[in-house]
């Protein structure tokens, strides 16, 4: 018999079989943890919300500072042509 053959029956016989109890106690616990990661998951979302608003916030107050659209400012004088 080869492995696969031995895998194959080993889940026919699971699956021919009475399903095994389920405890009492697991729907309450699922609703419990399944409350937990919720909460977590909303508590992350409004953190990253937060972080994403606090970086518009810096690249705004930076850009109205650096103005990093106007042109540089030279380095050099311009050539004195029209005296």
């Amino acid at each position: 018999m080869s492995r696969y053959e031995r895998k194959e029956s080993a889940v026919r016989r699971l699956l021919e079989g009475a399903p095994p109890p389920v405890p009492p106690e697991l729907c309450a616990q699922a609703v419990r943890r399944g409350g937990r990661m919720l909460r977590r998951r909303r508590v992350v979302r409004r953190l990253l919300w937060l972080v994403l608003l606090a970086g518009a916030v810096a690249f705004a107050v930076w850009a109205s500072v650096a103005q990093p659209w106007a042109p540089p400012p030279a380095d050099t004088t311009p050539p004195l042509t029209r005296w």
